[in-house]
């Protein structure tokens, strides 16, 4: 079991937090949404009350190892000062001199905000020395960044090497202690709604599911790699063709083990992927060859909100279609709102059935919303977590 953020006694010690402050920006540099910051609070404020000296370290957005003035964190420690009455520093680099001098001369009860890690390409390459010099400066180190903790980068994964004395943050230890449970000891039926694009970033995650959960509803781009494996002619709709035998296998196996994996049985299509595509309706085995399917149709909207209202828990991970599209948004939108009018536990996780949940203003009817899409499904597929697998476990006496 690894340890939480209450394990550690971190009295008058200096702290290296590993947040997750990717928050989306307009061009002027105005942070949109500050979910990940607010959701960060509970963790910043415990260390701060133990007369901690507090290091903040995070990414945001991809600059490809090269400074860029658009993703710098600048805004973010701006940002942090209308829930913070502590004194908050800014360093404009990460291991060099400002930083390592900021740090030094950091106070109990104060905060040094770092640049953007990303900024150098160290961080992505998970340098030893970047690492080495980032844990130089504190005595403690806290992962709490669970949107990228599943990557095996330099502040992830090789800082708590050089931090023995490490643990993870209030946060990750609510990601996954309610992902965890929800698999491994849910309220029954347990519904998987799985959709999205890219099927083999979810083959793991079906195969983990499709043991744990009564039922995987499949639906979104990836659903039409199921349906090429079983034999349809899906037309000009996207399909992974590198998965289709995968597919195939998984098909099977859930066949001859009595797993249910359930595929649409009709589509919103159209010729053109447009805004202003018009959807026409196509069974499954009916799909013209000039056609591309952009939505679960309505006979699979009412086949998979009839098995929601009977499930206890849910977990869906990615839309039903082109949701960006007014015109191929209604199968995300019912089963949106079918998850969040049911009466159990829901977990939704990704960025798309997320933006979904806020378009549509059901955030406070879903029992969890996960702040990292990639680490969620990391969590759901039940392989390895590099930050997890980096940190130390509690000493069972």
């Amino acid at each position: 079991m690894k340890r939480i953020l209450t394990d550690l006694n971190i009295k008058n010690k200096t702290v290296l937090l590993r947040a997750d402050f990717n928050v989306p920006l307009d061009e002027n540099g105005n942070i949109l949404d500050d979910t990940r910051i607010y959701e960060e609070l509970p963790t910043i404020k415990y260390i701060l009350k133990q007369n901690a000296k507090l290091i903040i370290c995070s990414h945001l957005g991809r600059p490809k190892g090269k400074y860029n003035s658009k993703y710098s964190m600048f805004p973010v420690a701006q940002h942090l000062v209308r829930y913070l009455s502590n004194k908050i520093h800014f360093a404009v680099d990460v291991v060099g001199p400002d930083a390592m001098e900021k740090a030094k001369n950091l106070k109990a009860g104060e905060i040094l905000i770092l640049e953007n890690l990303r900024f150098y390409e160290e961080e992505e390459n998970n340098d030893y020395y970047f690492a080495k010099k980032l844990a130089s400066m504190a005595d403690v180190y806290v992962n709490d960044a669970f949107g990228t903790i599943h990557r095996k980068h330099a502040s992830i994964y090789r800082v708590a090497k050089f931090l023995p004395e490490n643990a993870m943050g209030f946060l990750v230890g609510k990601e996954i202690n309610t992902i965890t449970r929800a698999i491994e000891n849910p309220n029954r039926p347990l519904i998987a709604i799985l959709g999205g694009a890219k099927v083999a970033d979810k083959i793991g995650v079906v195969k983990n599911l499709m043991e744990k959960a009564d039922k995987v509803l499949i639906g979104g781009a990836m659903a039409f790699t199921f349906l090429k494996a079983e034999g349809y002619d899906v037309g000009k709709s996207i399909v992974d063709e590198n998965s289709i035998e995968v597919a195939r296998e998984i098909l099977e196996k859930a066949k001859n083990e009595g797993k249910e994996i359930i595929l649409p049985v009709d589509v919103a299509a159209s010729e053109t992927f447009s805004a202003n595509a018009y959807p026409k309706i196509f069974n499954v085995d009916d799909i013209p060859e000039n056609y591309m399917g952009l939505d679960i149709g309505p006979k699979t909207i009412k086949l998979y909100k009839d098995i929601i209202k009977k499930g206890k828990t849910f977990i869906w991970n990615g839309p039903m279609g082109v949701f960006e599209f007014v015109n191929f948004i209604d199968g995300t939108e019912a089963i949106a709102k079918a998850i969040a009018n049911a009466k159990g536990f829901s977990i939704v996780g990704g960025g798309d059935s997320v933006a979904a949940i806020k378009m549509l203003k059901l955030e406070n009817k879903i029992s969890h919303i996960s702040t990292g899409g990639g680490a969620s499904l990391a969590i759901l597929e039940g392989g390895d977590v590099p930050g997890l697998d980096a940190l130390t476990d509690v000493k069972e006496v």
